[in-house]
């Protein structure tokens, strides 16, 4: 018992002294924020990201724990006990997901705000960074609680083949996120509209090639956050986007952007928001089994929604294993992207030539680190996906 107490204690010490170092940071860059310069370049801001967001998950992990299994989420749970069984879980999440997004506000601070201000890399007022954090912290809340209900409901009426049920419910759940999102979230934050004029019509003229000339291909107001450029796909059946920022429209030529966007109808043709949504299911499925063998409810505790803390920290641990198998099926879809991008233009050249000038307008480093490209990154290496575009463009002689 001692011996617990004391990695509960320690847990808990790093991830308040994480959140007050971050917090005194934040302070002093509200009071006087530092002047954008941009020193080191790349390899600075890159070192200072990864330092960020390993901390930030290491602080997430022990922030979690100590809750599941300290003396404040023993309260919390004790304060949902009068109210009726199916709604316990949401008194217990609602106000512990506010507060936490309340707590690490300073810590988003720094890491999204701050560091990209000083790297020149927003032109993003404060105020308009913390209206889009409130609003993501609300949607994030809603969708925990959802969640925990749910789950909640299935631990209380199957406490031994919960994990089965869960599983199943989740893929209803990660299509619906695919169809409400593109449609109802990110209008929140971004205004999206049609691209038009002559790049709209090559683009298409594109698309129908591959049989999708009815996909949306639609512009938003990155700007509005960030100088970086950047192109995704989101959604499912109708409504499956092509979403360009206006920081690549605006600052990359035609033949680059046409490039991006075959790399972006790569994914749309080989589906690949339906093999993220499946191989997120099937990695959501292992995590419950795995949590409830290891946390699972004991007899008399099935509707405390404690449980629910204890079995997001077996799951929240086991994830981070997990990452370099997801990552690398990312970043191996990545790379059918690019080759079918290159194939679909026929100008491997643009690609790389678009690869440096993302790399450039980014920020971004050629390479990472091994360890972090493993652990965190979705997407190959610049330099790599340069060199491969080089080596199609140069030939079979090249090999």
């Amino acid at each position: 018992m001692r011996g617990r107490n004391v990695l509960l204690g320690m847990a808990a010490g790093f991830s308040a002294g994480y959140l007050a170092a971050r917090a005194y940071e934040a302070w002093c860059d509200l009071r006087g924020p530092a002047p954008a310069h941009g020193d080191g370049g790349a390899a600075a801001y890159g070192r200072l990201r990864r330092a960020l967001e390993v901390a930030g998950t290491v602080q997430g992990m022990c922030g979690a724990v100590a809750l599941a299994y300290g003396g404040a989420g023993e309260r919390f749970d004790r304060a949902t006990l009068r109210a009726p069984e199916w709604l316990r879980p949401a008194l217990f999440v609602v106000p512990l997901s506010l507060l936490s997004a309340l707590l690490e506000l300073p810590a988003c601070y720094v890491a999204d705000h701050a560091l990209e201000r000083r790297y020149r890399l927003t032109d993003q007022r404060p105020q308009a960074w913390l209206s889009d954090y409130v609003k993501g912290s609300f949607i994030s809340t809603a969708m925990t609680t959802i969640g925990a209900l749910l789950l909640g409901t299935a631990i209380r009426r199957a406490p031994r083949t919960w994990p089965l049920y869960a599983t199943l419910g989740a893929l209803p759940l990660f299509i619906a996120g695919n169809l409400v999102v593109p449609l109802y979230v990110l209008p929140l934050f971004n205004t999206f509209a049609p691209l038009d004029g002559p790049l709209e019509q090559r683009l298409r003229l594109l698309a129908a090639r591959f049989g999708v000339g009815d996909a949306d291909i639609l512009t938003m107001d990155m700007s509005r956050q960030t100088r970086k450029a950047n192109a995704f796909v989101v959604g499912v059946a109708h409504t499956h986007r092509i979403v360009l920022g206006d920081t690549l429209v605006g600052t990359f030529p035609d033949e680059e952007i046409e490039f991006v966007v075959a790399h972006e109808l790569g994914h749309y043709v080989a589906r690949d928001v339906w093999r993220l949504t499946l191989l997120g299911d099937a990695i959501a499925g292992a995590l419950f089994f795995l949590a409830n063998a290891l946390a699972g409810p004991r007899s008399g505790m099935r509707d405390r929604p404690i449980v629910l803390a204890r079995l997001y920290v077996v799951m929240l641990v086991a994830t981070q294993f997990l990452r370099p198998l997801l990552f690398a099926f990312t970043r191996s879809r990545e790379e059918a992207a690019d080759r079918f991008a290159a194939e679909a233009t026929r100008a491997p050249a643009a690609g790389a030539a678009a690869f440096r000038r993302l790399r450039d307008q980014n920020l971004a480093e050629e390479e990472v680190p091994r360890w972090y490209e493993l652990f965190f990154s979705s997407h190959p290496s610049l330099r790599s996906r340069i060199e491969r575009l080089e080596a199609i463009q140069q030939g079979p002689s090249s090999a």
